[in-house]
């Protein structure tokens, strides 16, 4: 399936980065000539690890050993609170590639996660991601990603410090739905191009095309397969070394639906934009403009109209502080939801390097999703999301820690049976973390 998404997004892509380094969400680097690629049309996260610097060219790997306490196995449920205690091993291994004019990078981890008393729960969860820049002319670059995962957990162990959860790009699908403890299979896949035209001119894009599976509909009554493709073009203007701003076109494409049925939400947003660069590694931007937006649900006529789009982002990258925050307001489908909606979401990720040992964590998210119309026939009625993580880790040498954890998830959609009642779920969590990276070529 991804090598038909990286296909068809490649086809469709007409933009993404001008440069491989520095980070598009970071700061700028005050060079006179290479432009960076603002927020709002960079397909990057913003950076937020702290305590050490960014490295390249190595082979990283190690294995996570964690238990974990669980309040409500069956937030959304209909029956009575369920406490669970799981184990979970956590192999990873990381590759980064660098030279002159290329970056790879690849990073797989599966998971093996046992549940007592309910061990017929007991599963294997696989992620990869990877992504490789390469830097075609000295002001153009072609960057592709792709990012999959296979799992059952609403939680991912170490969500907190996990640092990319924000970015300055509008959502491109519902936010904000997690069906608890369900199988569920993703995959998101795009492809940037950037040119640098002039000294302080730059044109770009980029193509995307997202998929979302439940095999298991049983575990999902009231959710339904999703996808979603579409593209963006920009114009980005450089006005002074820590100033930007420029135009944006996007075209998004959601699906929702079965075999029988489906909904289609289509998009075409315009959109301007402003990005401010203070110092290196914090920068702050805005976006906003008319979004059209065309809604097809079969056997009713289809239907259409405006509504704003807006956005804002900020990212504070230090030595022992980082911190990044998020917020879109659009219309979108999609995400597991059937029907089209009027979606507000935020996102917010901090860590703070107290000690030379000891590093906090904490992030969050909440979505508010309501109906176009009341008037569609199969349209559910909304509602909202409410998430947090918060972690501690202590670092026993060069190659172990330990990390303590606690996420809570609340979710309120009256008309999804999935997630319906019951909603709230806790977990406490201790992972005994084992780790080792190598330079390559050693």
């Amino acid at each position: 399936m991804r090598g038909r998404v990286l296909l068809i997004v490649m086809l469709a892509a007409t933009a993404g980065r001008a440069q491989v380094a520095p980070s598009a969400t970071g700061g700028f680097a005050g060079s006179q000539t290479q432009m960076m690629t603002p927020p709002p049309v960079s397909g990057a996260g913003y950076a937020t690890e702290v305590g050490a610097e960014e490295r390249t060219n190595y082979v990283r790997g190690g294995v996570s050993t964690a238990t974990a306490y669980i309040s409500n196995l069956y937030p959304g449920g209909s029956g009575p609170s369920l406490a669970e205690t799981t184990v979970s091993v956590l192999p990873t291994v990381a590759l980064d590639s660098t030279s002159v004019r290329q970056h790879a990078l690849f990073t797989y981890s599966p998971g093996f996660t046992f549940y007592q008393p309910s061990s017929v729960l007991n599963e294997v969860d696989n992620t990869a991601t990877v992504r490789y820049d390469f830097r075609l002319t000295e002001h153009a670059t072609l960057s592709s990603s792709d990012s999959f995962r296979d799992s059952s957990l609403p939680f991912i162990p170490g969500d907190a410090s996990a640092g990319g959860t924000v970015s300055g790009l509008p959502e491109s699908s519902t936010p904000g739905i997690v069906p608890p403890f369900a199988k569920m299979l993703t995959n998101s896949a795009n492809v940037e191009l950037t040119v640098q035209t002039a000294l302080n001119a730059m044109i770009g894009g980029y193509g995307l095309e997202t998929e979302q599976h439940y095999p298991n509909p049983a575990q999902t009554p009231g959710l339904f397969d999703s996808s979603s493709r579409g593209g963006s073009a920009f114009l980005n203007r450089r006005i002074s070394l820590s100033q930007y701003f420029g135009a944006t076109y996007q075209y998004l494409d959601m699906l929702a639906g079965s075999a029988s049925e489906t909904f289609a939400t289509q998009t075409h947003t315009i959109s301007g934009y402003y990005t401010f660069y203070p110092k290196a590694k914090v920068s702050l931007s805005v976006a906003g403009g008319p979004q059209y937006f065309r809604i097809i649900e079969t056997p009713l006529p289809a239907m259409g109209s405006w509504g704003p789009s807006v956005s804002a982002s900020m990212g504070w990258q230090g030595m022992r502080t980082s911190f990044a925050v998020g917020y879109t307001q659009a219309v979108t489908g999609g995400g597991g939801l059937f029907g089209a909606y009027h979606s507000k979401s935020a996102t917010a990720t901090a860590s703070w390097q107290m000690a030379r040992n000891w590093i906090a964590s904490a992030s969050g998210a909440y979505s508010i999703n309501k109906p176009i119309s009341s008037l569609l026939i199969t349209e559910e009625p909304g509602g909202h999301s409410v998430s947090g993580s918060a972690t501690l880790v202590r670092t026993l040498g060069n190659q172990f820690s330990v990390m303590f954890e606690y996420d809570r998830l609340h979710e309120s959609y009256e008309g999804i049976a999935a997630i319906a009642a019951n909603p709230d779920s806790n977990r406490g969590t201790i992972s005994i973390i084992w780790r080792f990276q190598r330079p390559l070529g050693r």
